[in-house]
């Protein structure tokens, strides 16, 4: 497990060419601060009711840059998947298109239990499907619909291993290498850790390296 301190985009530039055999990852996005400051996702910052400390979000002018990124350090007929919200997901698509990027679709996370929200509370996340070239999935007999609990009182935003498990095994062989730019609570490169995947991964956070610390300690799938 290869970590860096480092924002996502410099990091990404120390990568070279087709280097990459999936890519996860889970974009700080700018919806979220709006909905921070509005009241809607009052687990994701400090309250009486959350001790989680928010972090920096990655403006959306970003996302040509960063997918132009993305598309460079991946191989030919190989995998990416961005968590993103219904908002998001405007803006991260035709980013990816432009760098050269298959869209084939949104994956939705079913997380089984509502969370925050006013119209119609929420329960799902998007996972957009990337490809550049072409690869066959591992078992076509997989849902559009994941269904997984979330995680409750973790890192923000924190991705539940087990889903990040069958995107892993869906995409990826072992030994490949499989990269998180920002790993937040680290789910993507435990998920990797754990199927024998080489992974590697970047944030700019403190608390996401004291995050995957403790759990690497504690034996949490590590």
């Amino acid at each position: 497990m290869r970590l860096a301190k480092s924002d996502a985009l410099s990091w990404l530039a120390t990568l070279a060419d087709d280097s990459v055999d999936l890519i996860i990852t889970d974009p700080p996005y700018e919806s979220l601060e709006k909905h921070r400051k509005v009241g809607t996702t009052t687990r994701l910052k400090v309250s009486k009711a959350s001790s989680n400390q928010w972090f920096d979000i990655f403006p959306n002018a970003c996302f040509d840059e960063f997918c132009q990124q993305l598309y460079r350090v991946l191989k030919p007929n190989r995998h990416c998947y961005l968590f993103c919200d219904q908002e998001t997901m405007f803006a991260i698509k035709p980013a990816a298109e432009r760098a050269g990027f298959k869209f084939w679709k949104p994956l939705v996370w079913d997380k089984i239990n509502i969370g925050m929200g006013y119209h119609y509370r929420s329960r799902y996340e998007f996972i957009l499907f990337f490809e550049k070239g072409k690869r066959k999935l591992q078992d076509l007999g997989i849902a559009d619909v994941l269904t997984c609990k979330r995680v409750y009182r973790g890192y923000p935003t924190e991705k539940p291993v087990p889903l990040l498990e069958i995107l892993v095994k869906q995409s990826s062989e072992p030994g490949e290498l499989v990269i998180d730019p920002f790993f937040g609570s680290g789910s993507t490169l435990i998920a990797a850790h754990k199927l024998q995947r080489e992974c590697a991964g970047a944030d700019i956070a403190d608390a996401a390296f004291e995050y995957l610390a403790q759990r690497r300690q504690t034996g949490d799938g590590v």
